[in-house]
């Protein structure tokens, strides 16, 4: 029953986002865009990534036997494509074989697997279709912003941001100064998170095959909810970043002429009464919470539990996405303390969901609303008692987050199962 809802709901939703891109924005929404990639040249990325999760329920040979299939699928569409002369959009030469092989598990569930079997072949297929369709309706989220909301509140944020010392226009300038090489790698990073992403889950859901079930708690879930829930918190607080709003633009969007000055990030913003500002129809306002930060978090907690490798890897993509977010310019500095809040905030609930929304749990998901609602507001109506009192307002906004941390760690540890003492062998009498 609870994966027949999850997919009720899922599907509605689609639904509403089809019928929300086609009316204000004219173009075709996530299942048209998905039904598409069937025939049509996609973009490869999603598409492995999800056949690579979808998999995790296959023995060894059944995966090479996907894999080969989705390559060989590929490698027709390529070769026909190609035989005609088609357009292909750049980057999108291939990636209808994973598409392929994922429906073609599905039917292969359908028609040949029964009982547990079958269930698990659908769950995974399910699991890898949900990371592509999560990719499709961010897109159509960030458009929907875009059309709906032509005004933005950066002033507020920008002066709310002078609590902290303007970050971002400090981390801009270090970036330029730093050289062609740390802004690649940082680009990457930026770029490629959803890989440490699936790196991640994959280690989690290694087992999966061997147990024949999915572990109860694992980085998939909490990536997508993130994903789920932050795009409609722009809606409420649409913010273009600093590079926008303040500077020239990028990725073919906004403009100095759209600029409330151009001044990132050389100069940080004086100190005003901020007001809302219009902004171009094209641009996402995607800014509060800072989504990156936020899914940076959920990798840097998942990957944990993992060797040293992993661990390592996963704080250095929190830290890299940090300064890329910042070095950009695509979020101020309180952008990424509501990004750590929110993620926190949703991994305390799915742990809590788990554990039958018990009280530990029901006071850590409240406190982390309460602060996560407190930053939104504070950022929307005392920006400038913030700006005018640095020495005091950064500190607690850094005391803020701290404090959810300090109770996430503290009440999850409390969670952990204690390994059970080890029995020590009772004395025998010696022989005789």
């Amino acid at each position: 029953m609870l994966w027949a809802t999850a997919c009720v709901v899922t599907l509605g939703f689609l639904i509403a986002l089809e019928v929300a891109a086609r009316r204000y924005g004219g173009v075709p929404g996530p299942i048209t865009n998905q039904a598409r990639e069937v025939m049509f040249p996609p973009k490869p990325g999603p598409l492995y990534g999800g056949l690579a999760l979808m998999m995790v329920v296959l023995t060894w040979r059944q995966r090479f036997i996907a894999a080969g299939a989705a390559i060989g699928v590929d490698v027709v569409f390529v070769s026909v494509r190609w035989a005609v002369g088609a357009e292909v959009p750049e980057g999108h030469f291939f990636g209808n074989g994973a598409l392929w092989a994922m429906l073609g598990c599905a039917a292969f569930a359908l028609t040949r697997r029964t009982g547990k079997e079958r269930l698990l072949l659908l769950k995974g297929v399910g699991l890898g279709l949900l990371l592509v369709a999560g990719r499709k309706t961010g897109d159509t989220w960030l458009l929907i912003t875009s059309k709906t909301r032509p005004t933005v509140l950066d002033p507020y944020v920008a002066t709310a941001d002078h609590a902290l010392g303007d970050p971002s226009w400090l981390a801009g300038r270090v970036l330029r100064a730093s050289g062609p090489v740390s802004t690649y790698v940082l680009d990457l990073v930026y770029a490629q998170l959803a890989v440490a992403a699936i790196v991640v889950a994959l280690y989690q859901l290694r087992n999966v095959a061997a147990e024949g079930r999915f572990p109860r708690h694992h980085l998939v879930r909490t990536f997508l909810l993130i994903g789920l829930v932050g795009p409609g918190i722009y809606m409420v607080f649409p913010v273009v970043g600093p590079i926008f709003a303040y500077g020239p633009g990028t990725s073919g969007t906004g403009g100095v002429e759209w600029a409330v000055a151009d001044l990132w990030p050389n100069t940080p913003p004086p100190i005003g009464l901020p007001h809302p500002v219009p902004y171009d129809g094209i641009t996402p306002r995607n800014c509060v919470p800072s989504l990156h930060t936020a899914w940076a978090t959920a990798i840097f907690i998942h990957s944990r539990k993992g060797p040293r490798l992993l661990r390592f890897a996963g704080a250095f993509w929190l830290v890299a996405t940090l300064s890329a977010t910042l070095g950009f310019g695509y979020h101020y500095g309180v952008d990424l303390i509501a990004g750590v809040v929110f993620a926190l905030t949703v991994e305390a609930a799915l742990r809590t969901f788990d554990r039958g929304w018990d009280r530990s749990g029901i006071q850590l998901v409240a406190y982390g609303t309460a602060v996560f609602t407190g930053l939104l507001v504070s950022y929307r109506y005392l920006p400038l008692d913030m700006a005018e009192h640095p020495a005091v307002s950064g500190p607690l906004l850094l005391l803020a987050m701290a404090s959810v941390i300090y109770g996430y760690l503290r009440t999850t540890r409390r969670w952990e199962p204690k390994p059970a003492p080890a029995l020590r062998p009772e004395p025998q009498p010696e022989p005789v």
